[in-house]
């Protein structure tokens, strides 16, 4: 399999994430996502022909001990003793700095 992910890509998604990438760390990422890359084209070889698909993992789960638990109405926190304890607020919203600049 050739290397699908490239370090010009690495570069372009460290960009659009606003992250900053040192040589060795994007190495390190071509490396590994490659990496991914070969496990799931592994994965893609196996025959799946007779298993039938689920629209969620969790019906696998609706069954016996590892059924999943109902849904109840709890307590949430309170808004005003969260507010209180926030660094910035307006009352309603907490607020927080500016992230992006683009």
């Amino acid at each position: 399999m050739a290397d699908q992910v490239t370090m010009e890509v690495v570069g372009r998604v460290a960009e659009l994430a606003n992250l900053e990438l040192t040589e060795e760390e994007s190495v390190a990422m071509v490396r590994d996502l490659n990496s991914i890359l070969g496990y799931i084209e592994q994965l893609n070889e196996l025959d799946t022909s007779k298993v039938e698909p689920l629209s969620q993992v969790t019906e696998l789960m609706q069954v016996g001990e590892k059924r999943l638990r109902e849904d109840s109405v709890v307590a949430s926190l309170d808004r005003a003793t969260v507010m209180s304890q926030a660094p910035e607020t307006d009352g309603v919203f907490f607020k927080v700095p500016k992230v992006i600049e683009r």
